[in-house]
């Protein structure tokens, strides 16, 4: 089993040499164009996920909207997607040194999201990754100074992983 990574922190893929993903900029944002009626009485948020290449070629890559996953709160149940804010990377070649971004725009109640939880799927040059889950909230920065920011980061991957850890000991059992 993986450890899962916190918000703003890179992971790097081991088939595919220099390539390395984050998702950052959890935070509290409005939708360019407007709200969803769907969401409506629900908390928008922006998720930034960037792309980096630090190989020596180009590699083509996918982040388009069936490959990101949003869950919200304790229960982890999915988080409104809104699909016509968002900007995903559609078949873009990622050139040595040079990053791509995608912007996505989620909502859900204000309660749940002091918990959100996100998967990625790439796929890399017609190939897919494996799936990788960062962990994070709304109200946890993940830019904050000093001690604190340590503490706070190792201390919420470690009770993700230890919940993770129990959940896989009582489905073994």
């Amino acid at each position: 089993m993986y450890e899962p990574n916190v918000v703003g922190d890179w992971h790097e893929y081991d088939e595919h040499a220099g390539l390395r993903v984050r998702v950052h900029c959890l935070e509290a944002a409005e939708p360019p164009r407007g709200r969803d009626e769907a969401a409506e009485g629900l908390t928008y948020f922006r998720i930034r996920v960037t792309i980096e290449n630090r190989g020596e070629r180009h590699l083509g890559v996918h982040l388009e909207d069936g490959q990101i996953d949003v869950r919200i709160g304790r229960d982890g149940e999915a988080a409104f997607i809104d699909w016509r804010n968002s900007q995903f990377i559609e078949g873009f070649d990622v050139y040595p040194l040079r990053r791509a971004t995608a912007v996505m725009y989620a909502a859900g109640p204000e309660a749940s999201l002091p918990q959100v939880d996100v998967q990625i799927q790439l796929r890399v040059e017609e190939e897919w990754t494996d799936r990788r889950l960062w962990t994070g909230g709304l109200g946890l920065q993940e830019a904050t100074v000093g001690v604190h920011a340590t503490t706070l980061r190792d201390g919420l991957a470690l009770q993700v992983s230890n919940f993770l850890r129990e959940q896989a000991e009582e489905g073994t059992a």
